[in-house]
Order: C-alpha cells, then sequence, then structure tokens
C-alpha cells in the first residue's frame, strides 16, 4: 500500500471529472466506427460499468488522443472544449480504470 499524498484514491473526484468529460466523446467518436460496439460501451457505460474490451478500448483511445504534446500549431494536433486531452486527462483514465480492476 502507498499512502503518499502524490497518489489519488480510487475515489479521485479529479480522475472521475476527467472520465466523466471523455467518455462521451470516446463514445461519439467510437459509434462512428464501430455503432454496435459503441452502443454496448454506451449501455454499460450507463448502467456504471465497463467490460474489459471498452476499458481497453477507452484506455487505447485516451493515449491516443492525447494533444498536450509540446507540439507548436504547425506541428502537432490543438484542440479546445471536451476533446482536449491532456497527458494528465490519460492518465486520470488510466488510473480510474485501474481502480476499478481493468487491466490499462
Amino acid at each position: 500500500m502507498n499512502d503518499s499524498p502524490s497518489t489519488p484514491s480510487a475515489d479521485d473526484p479529479a480522475d472521475e471529472q476527467a472520465v466523466r468529460r471523455l467518455v462521451p466523446v470516446w463514445l461519439e467518436e467510437a459509434a462512428r466506427h464501430d455503432a454496435e460496439a459503441a452502443g454496448r460501451a454506451r449501455q454499460e457505460w450507463e448502467q456504471g460499468r465497463l467490460s474489459s474490451d471498452a476499458a481497453r478500448e477507452l484506455a487505447d483511445w485516451v493515449t491516443a488522443r492525447v494533444t498536450d504534446t509540446g507540439f507548436n500549431e504547425d506541428e502537432g494536433p490543438s484542440r479546445q472544449g471536451p476533446a482536449h486531452v491532456s497527458v494528465a486527462d490519460k492518465a486520470a483514465v488510466h488510473r480510474w480504470l485501474a481502480a476499478r480492476g481493468h487491466d490499462v
């Protein structure tokens, strides 16, 4: 067990907030690629759970969507709003999933 103050608890409100902001964006994007799988994931999310497949997809998606990469405007992505994914957001989603028993 790690009692370090920098280690958030499984119920960290900041992690929860990041997940609640990003999951709808992920589901919307996923629906454009595989509506059936996204529909299942949305239903799971609304029931307060995610399957291991959906959790893995979310973890991969948030990793791929990190937009705070140090690029300037000419070199890479820059998004504002709910689709903006920072390195801290990625870490929060991964912690949130891991705290719920998902291997990410």
